[in-house]
């Protein structure tokens, strides 16, 4: 895929980076923000739409107080609160110079796991840009699930995003957005940590995300919670549903202007051809998770190499509590997760379940609602 086809696209999610919106002392860099919001300017009134994914809400808190480090949740969330009116009246302002309106929304986990929120939000989202808006996101650091909802915590809880790089990549999904652009400070993917070693090659193009590209991920970066291993995260989710993602530096003078004449900027993560239905998205990739079965091999290769249903024969472990319907973890003898699905029974049954084979179920709970413990619909492999 040649790079002018690759942002020859529509609908576009752009995530800045704490420290690409920061500069060396910590502060908005003002006129860095100015050119991305410029650079996006001219991309919408070039009739394209535009989603942003900011960070930075609680580095200007933090700075606003004068504080050295944001240790503790209870600090960080109202930093955030502090923070977060700043940032957004500098897109306001930015963008209402260029006669564009910008909307912001702050999101929470339950927002994506929750189906219905799920898809009151994705209608949202497209009313906004059908108005013409610019949706400008953040996570809502001064609230979080597991505050406003202790009930439903577990110490082994799998939240569906804790940084802004998944989170990008959840909005990406819910829009079917064509292209997925991170700013950061590096210039993109290496073959080696180019901190560590000088002779490290930049990766222009990455057909797949597969393991092997994993590894290449370093640590978090400084100043932000992701680092290059949840932005590899998010290219190999957005491009499972057919998306594009680059991962470019945000530094470099009007970046976005620079992609879109088509410069050789980055690195391109190319679309796989699973095209990954929203449902299977959503049950993969945007929910909470509490309740884990493990399987057998044996059933483990079925649900992978044959796509078959999990049948309760297959099932070896029950861990933690979940209602039916809820979306659970599905993990091999290991205890490493490959899949996650929507669960036809609820935990107590499925333990006087694991072993047995479909055709006493009536008999051992006295009701029967499926053969199958998790039908092959309603099961994304990971």
């Amino acid at each position: 895929m040649e790079r002018n086809e690759f942002i020859n696209v529509k609908r576009i999610v752009i995530k800045l980076g704490t420290n690409v919106l920061r500069d060396d002392e910590g502060y908005v860099s003002l006129p860095r923000v100015y050119t991305f919001i410029e650079d996006i300017a001219h991309l919408v009134h070039d009739g394209k739409e535009v989603i942003v994914i900011t960070s930075g809400a609680v580095g200007l808190g933090k700075k606003r107080l004068g504080l050295e480090d944001t240790q503790g949740t209870a600090l960080k969330q109202a930093c955030a609160a502090i923070g977060q009116s700043k940032l957004m009246s500098i897109y306001e302002n930015g963008f209402d110079a260029y006669g564009l309106t910008a909307a912001q929304i702050l999101l929470t986990e339950d927002d994506f796991s929750v189906r219905e929120r799920y898809l009151s939000l994705r209608t949202t989202f497209n009313k906004l840009l059908e108005l013409g808006t610019i949706p400008v996101i953040n996570q809502n650091d001064t609230v979080s699930t597991l505050e406003i909802a202790p009930r439903y915590f577990k110490e082994d809880m799998q939240v569906c995003f804790s940084d802004n790089d998944k989170l990008s990549a959840l909005v990406a999904s819910e829009l079917d957005a064509d292209l997925l652009i991170i700013l950061s400070d590096i210039d993109g993917l290496y073959d080696s940590n180019p901190k560590l070693n000088p002779d490290a090659k930049l990766i222009k193009s990455v057909e797949e995300v597969n393991d092997d590209i994993l590894a290449l991920a370093g640590g978090v970066s400084e100043g932000g919670r992701g680092g290059m291993a949840t932005k590899l995260q998010a290219a190999r989710m957005v491009t499972r549903f057919g998306g594009k993602v680059l991962i470019a530096n945000g530094k470099v003078p009007y970046v976005i202007k620079k992609i879109f004449e088509g410069e050789d900027l980055g690195t391109m993560f190319f679309p796989t051809d699973e095209n990954l239905s929203d449902k299977k998205r959503w049950i993969g990739y945007a929910t909470n998770i509490i309740g884990k079965i493990v399987v057998n091999d044996g059933a483990k290769k079925a649900l992978i190499e044959e796509l078959k249903s999990l049948l309760p024969i297959g099932v070896v472990e029950v861990i933690n509590s979940f209602n039916k319907g809820d979306v659970i973890s599905i993990l091999d003898e290991n205890h490493n997760e490959f899949a996650r699905g929507i669960v036809n029974y609820d935990s107590d049954s499925c333990k006087k379940l694991v072993g047995s084979h479909s055709d006493n179920i009536l008999d051992i709970l006295g009701f029967k609602n499926y053969d199958a413990i998790i039908t092959r619909d309603n099961i994304t492999v990971l």
